[in-house]
């Protein structure tokens, strides 16, 4: 409808996000990991016109797109205790991770049809990176009794303040149990439940703010707030995750995981499209040094899968 009358000119249809992580870690001891991991993004969402729009353009939507590189993780773990040092059948541990902002949040709408509108800001979904440091805390739990493996992991990820423009994502907490079945020594299935709480938005892009009250309104049709992706109250939400999974073993040191994640439950705030369908892909290489216990022995019988 008309944006005077409280409608919007565009609306998202869905998102697609392909995401290419890069890791490396290093054991330190057998207590002590710590590694870092960049992330590649490229990200699509087809916008749907209002009628409006469709006269004015010729088009009935548009895509939003961008790509590049997104924030950088550090991360470390640290064993609080094991039952056995190389496969233990207990394990606590406390994980670090601090998320450096080196992924865009000034990424443009360069696709739009309207020449005018293409000097905008993307809206927040729609950035490579969050423009904050992220410190993340958490607890993780493992029992192991071959070939069953269990466990359960809690963190909670907070915002060091506001970016350079004015805004932030909303704390992360995530819960996630799992229960893995070893049938072979070269295979592992596995299934997971993950829980997540992602917080309200906070505060309001700069180059969004109009008008005398220094936000902007829904019903200005020059606004980014013609679409409800611009709104900080559309934000949030609760989401419960059921994944399935499947680790090869080709040769000792390597593992191949693939998962397929689908949410059961799933609650938003206010205008918002709901989390589809995941699929992702990991290659694991271990590379043990001289001092490591599992240098000593490469015999398939030796090697343990699973976290």
């Amino acid at each position: 409808g008309m944006p005077a009358m409280g409608y919007y000119m565009a609306a998202p249809e869905k998102m697609d996000m392909k995401m290419l992580n890069l890791a490396a870690g290093y054991s330190f001891t057998d207590d002590f990991f710590a590694g870092v991991m960049a992330m590649y993004l490229d990200l699509s969402m087809p916008m749907r016109f209002n009628p409006m729009m469709c006269m004015m353009t010729g088009r009935n939507g548009f895509t939003m797109r961008s790509r590049g590189w997104g924030d950088t993780m550090l991360m470390a773990k640290y064993r609080l205790f094991a039952d056995e040092p190389l496969v233990p059948s207990r394990e606590a541990s406390l994980f670090f991770g601090l998320s450096i902002p080196t992924g865009s949040i000034s990424k443009r709408n360069t696709t739009h049809p309207v020449p005018m509108r293409r000097k905008e800001l993307l809206p927040y979904t729609m950035q490579l990176g969050t423009g904050t440091w992220d410190p993340t805390l958490g607890v993780l739990y493992q029992r192991a009794s071959s070939p069953w493996w269990w466990g359960i992991n809690a963190r909670y990820t907070t915002r060091l303040g506001k970016n350079r423009r004015g805004w932030a994502f909303g704390d992360l907490a995530e819960v996630d149990g799992y229960l893995m079945f070893q049938p072979h020594y070269a295979f592992v299935v596995y299934g997971e439940a993950i829980g997540t709480w992602q917080g309200k938005l906070k505060g309001e892009a700069d180059e969004a703010k109009s008008g005398a009250s220094g936000h902007a309104v829904q019903g200005n049709p020059n606004s980014p707030y013609a679409t409800p992706l611009w709104d900080p109250a559309f934000s949030g939400r609760t989401r419960l995750e059921m994944a399935l999974g499947l680790q090869w073993q080709p040769r000792p040191l390597v593992i191949v995981d693939f998962m397929v994640k689908q949410p059961v439950y799933e609650r938003v705030s206010g205008i918002q499209m709901r989390t589809g369908p995941s699929f992702m892909l990991t290659f694991y290489l271990e590379v043990p040094t001289s001092k490591s216990v599992r240098a000593l022995s490469h015999t398939p019988a030796d090697e343990a899968l699973g976290f």
